[in-house]
């Protein structure tokens, strides 16, 4: 966890960015991204010269050459600005845009990157150089979460806060999937990798022998994450992401989930968390061909759910955010798209969620669906739960919340998950409950909460007739007092 002086720091960083003329969020943690990967690679260096010191050896994988130690962030942060800036303008960033050689993680999403601080803002970088070295940095945890600390300020940003899914509401995903060190696991839509960083943060803390068993830690650092983008500058933002939390060779790519084909990763994933962008439409021509033969639409929500069921292997499960249209949409493409989970796959549960989630810029209502390819059925009952809070208001503001379960539903929600087989006993009036496939098919596969749920109205207590008319007389009577006395006051 940072510490509020380690918050008040980073804060300090943003706010310097922003008043030397730096507005736009997304450009700030851009810039921030490379200085704080500059800052690593330095770092992993000095760690490996005290190795080698202490061995009496060589350096094993030096970052710097002999020739290059000018480049380093404790050589060049005593420069004075101007100095400091063209050494990092002109040297430094080329260099880190050319390491790990041409087909690394890093060096692909670094192909299109640019140092757009001019050089009039020297003075600002080197203010910004100054207030990130007085961040204590010793340990993956403290960088991990400093980082996140920074893109959590674009969902407060403005128009870029669509690329952030609410932390917790992805902890929860990932405590309900529960991944495990054999998973391969992918986000399709992955913004910054939020579930993917929550993911390597579950298995560290849940299965610590990824770091003791050779084959357990080559696939976790080679194959295990990956994710999908096209936007640029948010593959490079996760790139770095996945690599201060500790993954040195995350397969982040550069792809167009619903544009591009998908035989090369047909079946390749056992676990997928996604909130894939749900605002808009493809054209036929632009859309993949092997998607549309899951289902003919031009609604990108169905079509990353059919993309969903295409990368992922049999037995392979998902936890994927979708707007409640999805769940009763009367089109044909949203009646087959639930078909399909229901009767060809397992559909295991639904969490409906308030639509202040999302707040303050979108407030739409969203769900969380659960599902495992099975390519043969398998679905029995389907578990729905009414998440009513989340632990923060529902408003613009989203202000936490101290008021137990009244306040948050999360860790209710997680405990009954876990213990789904005394959910049989609940009655549609609880919070959540099972609902069998029949009944579903019979209601033309239609997921919403409220077609199943129960809502009990409290009783209210009337007066007898006889009473309640006596009451009126002598209001009327009142009344006409009232207005007697108002007359003779008048004149």
């Amino acid at each position: 966890m940072l510490t509020g002086a380690i918050r008040n720091q980073v804060d300090r960083v943003w706010d310097a960015f922003w008043s030397g003329g730096i507005s736009n969020p997304l450009e700030v943690v851009e810039q921030f991204t490379y200085l704080l990967f500059i800052k690593r690679l330095d770092e992993l260096h000095t760690l490996r010269e005290s190795k080698a010191n202490r061995l009496g050896t060589a350096i094993e994988q030096p970052i710097f050459g002999a020739g290059q130690q000018a480049l380093r962030w404790s050589r060049f942060r005593h420069l004075e600005a101007r100095q400091m800036y063209a050494v990092i303008a002109e040297q430094v960033f080329p260099f880190i845009k050319s390491l790990g050689g041409e087909k690394s993680a890093f060096s692909t999403s670094m192909r299109d990157a640019r140092f757009t601080l001019p050089p009039e803002k020297a003075g600002l970088l080197a203010r910004v150089v100054e207030l990130l070295d007085q961040i204590p940095m010793d340990d993956r945890d403290t960088k991990g979460d400093l980082y996140e600390y920074m893109l959590s300020k674009l969902a407060t940003a403005g128009a870029n806060g669509q690329f952030r899914t609410p932390r917790h509401i992805i902890q929860l995903m990932v405590a309900m999937v529960a991944p495990t060190p054999h998973d391969t696991i992918c986000d399709p839509a992955c913004g910054t990798a939020g579930f993917l960083v929550v993911c390597e943060s579950y298995l560290r803390e849940h299965h610590r022998e990824i770091f003791t068993n050779a084959a357990l830690r080559q696939h976790y650092e080679t194959a295990m994450f990956n994710g999908f983008d096209f936007d640029s500058t948010m593959l490079r933002i996760a790139t770095m992401n996945m690599m201060l939390h500790g993954v040195e060779q995350p397969r982040i790519q550069n792809r167009d989930s619903l544009a591009e084909e998908h035989t090369d990763t047909d079946g390749a994933y056992s676990l997928i968390l996604a909130n894939p962008p749900f605002a808009g439409s493809l054209d036929y021509e632009t859309t993949a061909k092997d998607l549309l033969k899951i289902v003919k639409t031009k609604k990108t929500e169905l079509l990353f759910l059919a993309l969903f069921l295409r990368l992922l292997q049999p037995g392979g499960r998902a936890a994927v955010i979708v707007p409640d249209g999805v769940l009763f949409g009367s089109s044909t493409a949203h009646r087959t798209l639930r078909r399909m989970l229901v009767e060809d796959h397992k559909l295991e549960g639904i969490v409906s969620m308030p639509s202040g989630v999302f707040k303050p810029y979108a407030g739409v209502s969203t769900a969380i669906v659960f599902f495992t390819r099975t390519d043969s059925g398998g679905t029995d009952d389907v578990w729905f739960y009414d998440m009513r809070a989340d632990g923060y208001s529902l408003d613009d503001k989203r202000t936490p919340l101290n008021g137990g379960h009244a306040g948050n539903n999360i860790p209710d929600i997680l405990n009954r998950w876990q213990n789904r087989a005394a959910e049989r006993e609940r009655t549609r009036t609880d919070q959540s409950f099972l609902v069998p496939k029949a009944e579903i098919a019979a209601n033309d596969y239609d997921l919403s909460i409220n077609r199943y749920k129960q809502v009990v109205y409290a009783e209210t207590s009337y007066a007898p007739p006889l009473q309640i008319l006596d009451e009126l007389a002598k209001l009327e009577e009142e009344i006409q007092q009232g207005m007697a006395e108002l007359r003779r006051v008048l004149g």
